[in-house]
């Protein structure tokens, strides 16, 4: 018996009807990021583990793909590894190379191998498909795009700035009604100064990054099974609980950090981008949360996240400053700070919503009906000059019954349709006919170029 066809879990196949949308998300995006001046590169798919390992914490670790050495993995395994079962050990042996996580890391290795052919400040964006190896469910994939906006080799908070403005074009542009949440890692390493476990910063900022997924009390147990005391849980909870407005909120946490030099740094820094913002036409709204943390541990200045308000789902951006990322691959001292937009949960939100554009999705715009040979040579003359003119078009490869072409094309949406039989050839003309409202038009070529375009 034949074996049915699948996919992998937390994966999915794109029809072109799915792919005209997905490309419209693409190009919109794309057109964002070159309007504020950052170039496209791209990165291979696999990277090696030596670069991915160690960037995202031990829960991000956990989630790269390893890819097997190729020809005999196993020969180079230890025996004792083996027997033991030691899957953490025979990894290292059997597997060099992984497939990306992100698209920040492999960013970063770039930068720092290329670092004599490109420009600093360097403003970069990359469109890319990534790999997760986490539980599938709704929102959440194996396999995503990100698009990912970074800029290294500044320290400027104009960079921040810059960055919510883009979020704000992209989500005006999509229609998509958003909140944009922002901490900053310096706030969170202040409240764990002033609570009495600085140490402990890697711990609270992975525990509180779950707060909207598993609850205040869940995140709680987690923080004491990871040795944080009673008490100081206790300290966190008015201040994870902050309410106001995004001033009330700063002119609080000036007096809670009054003996923490690095919590007033991320207040002041943060302080600064709310004072450009409220400068600027931004639609957007713009808010200090302070139970933003964002797990991965590279980032040490501003946090961003976005939340659709329409549709219950994750985040559908996110991003922040990484102050040396590069550092860990050699190239001290050069600040970053990007953002990266999940294609598959816009995509996600805007089928929900209904937000295409109709001219999105269609493909063709006209199709040559084929009465047989002769007509199907004078049709593709005529198809030539359309397609010069920007017209998408295309003649049915067969002479088949009239039925059936006109079903294609109206199971491929295709607004008009033209014929060319005797009388058309003779003239030199052909006749449109508007699929939506059913009138014909005898016209030369050029007409059917100017009703069509």
């Amino acid at each position: 018996m034949a074996q049915k066809p699948t996919i992998p879990k937390g994966t999915r196949d794109f029809s072109p009807v799915e792919m005209a949308k997905r490309n419209f998300i693409f190009d919109t995006i794309k057109s964002v990021f070159l309007k504020y001046g950052y170039q496209a590169i791209e990165t291979p798919a696999m990277e090696n583990l030596s670069t991915l390992m160690g960037k995202y914490g031990e829960e991000g670790d956990k989630l790269l793909f390893k890819i097997l050495n190729s020809g005999d993995f196993l020969a180079k395994a230890d025996p004792h590894s083996l027997s033991e079962k030691n899957s953490v050990k025979i990894t290292s042996q059997i597997s060099e190379k992984g497939l990306r996580y992100d698209l920040t890391v492999p960013f970063a290795r770039f930068v720092v191998q290329h670092q004599n052919e490109i420009t600093f400040p360097f403003k970069r964006y990359q469109i890319q498909p990534v790999w997760r190896a986490d539980r599938p469910q709704k929102g959440r994939y194996r396999e995503f795009f990100q698009c990912d906006v970074d800029v290294v080799g500044s320290n400027s908070l104009m960079n921040e700035v810059e960055l919510i403005q883009i979020v704000d074009d992209v989500y005006q542009a999509l229609n998509i009604q958003v909140l944009v949440k922002m901490n900053n890692r310096k706030i969170l390493s202040g409240i764990a100064e002033i609570i009495g476990a600085a140490d402990k910063i890697v711990d609270i900022t992975v525990a509180i990054d779950k707060l909207d997924k598993i609850g205040i009390e869940k995140v709680n147990e987690e923080l004491e099974q990871k040795g944080l005391p009673r008490e100081a849980v206790d300290q966190l909870q008015p201040i994870i609980n902050l309410t106001g407005t995004n001033q009330e909120k700063i002119a609080t946490l000036k007096t809670v950090f009054a003996h923490s030099e690095v919590g007033l740094k991320g207040v002041e820094e943060i302080e600064t981008v709310f004072a450009y913002l409220a400068s600027l036409d931004i639609s957007t709204e713009v808010e200090l949360d302070l139970t933003l943390a964002r797990g991965l541990n590279y980032y040490t200045g501003a946090i961003f996240e976005v939340k659709a308000l329409d549709v219950q789902i994750g985040s559908i951006t996110g991003g922040g400053r990484y102050d040396d990322l590069t550092g860990i691959f050699g190239l001290k001292d050069v600040s970053g700070v990007g953002i990266s937009f999940g294609a598959d949960r816009i995509y996600d939100v805007m089928n929900q919503l209904d937000l295409y554009p109709k001219e999105s999705i269609v493909s063709t715009q006209l199709l040559f009906v084929n009465f047989g040979e002769k007509e199907a040579l004078y049709s593709l003359k005529n198809l030539q000059k359309i397609r010069k003119a920007g017209i998408n078009a295309e003649l049915y490869p067969d002479a088949a019954k009239m039925k059936k072409q006109m079903t294609y094309a109206n199971k491929k949406a295709i607004a008009f349709v033209a014929m060319a039989g005797e009388d058309e050839m003779n003239q030199g003309k052909l006749t449109l006919k508007n699929m939506t409202t059913g009138e014909q038009q005898l016209l030369t070529v050029e007409e059917v170029i100017n009703v069509i375009a």
